[in-house]
């Protein structure tokens, strides 16, 4: 058998913890973010995840997967269970993503401000948000307003908000003068 270790780290969204482990579970910087068991049939790992019924949402990144529950239960009540749970699927070979449902997102073409977003989201703000279980894409930049969509831990968490008016909306502002503000899709 091929022993896993997993730790829990808590997170600023108190409905969240993440669970790293000793390995990579996806590859090539993929992101996996399932709100419900029905956008997650790609992934056995996630399917399996939903059926604890006080889960909502499932986020995997490369060593970790950050688990959002619901009110119902207490994260002392449960957050061992899950971790041998996540534990035994590993250690049993369980899949985290089906092969052949792995797709790759068709690049768009960027312009030269749109790179330099990126750029500045990759290399100041994508660290901690991971940090912290989530994960934070470039949608778009139009008219002096910056898309972004925050995934993970980060989706639904009460200081999301805050972190994105103080946090990353000031340092694209004080980088790029045309940044007027930063909002986040579907949050």
């Amino acid at each position: 058998m091929n022993s896993v270790n997993i730790y829990i780290e808590a997170n600023p969204n108190p409905n969240s913890l993440k669970f790293v482990t000793d390995r990579m579970l996806l590859q090539n910087n993929e992101i996996k973010d399932y709100p419900d068991p029905k956008s997650a049939i790609e992934s056995p790992i996630a399917l399996a995840l939903f059926e604890f019924k006080y889960i909502e949402r499932v986020f995997i990144m490369s060593n970790f997967i950050t688990i959002t529950k619901n009110d119902l239960v207490d994260w002392e009540e449960v957050k061992l269970e899950l971790r041998n749970f996540i534990k035994k699927f590993i250690e049993e070979d369980g899949k985290i993503i089906n092969p052949q449902s792995s797709t790759k997102k068709e690049e768009k073409s960027l312009k030269d401000i749109d790179k330099k977003i990126i750029q500045i989201l990759e290399e100041y703000i994508k660290p901690a948000v991971e940090q912290d279980g989530g994960a934070i894409q470039f949608e778009s930049f139009e008219e002096g307003t910056v898309k972004v969509s925050l995934q993970g831990a980060c989706s639904g968490c009460p200081s999301s908000m805050i972190t994105l008016k103080s946090g990353i909306e000031k340092l694209l502002k004080r980088f790029i003068p045309e940044v007027e503000e930063v909002v986040a899709e579907g949050v």
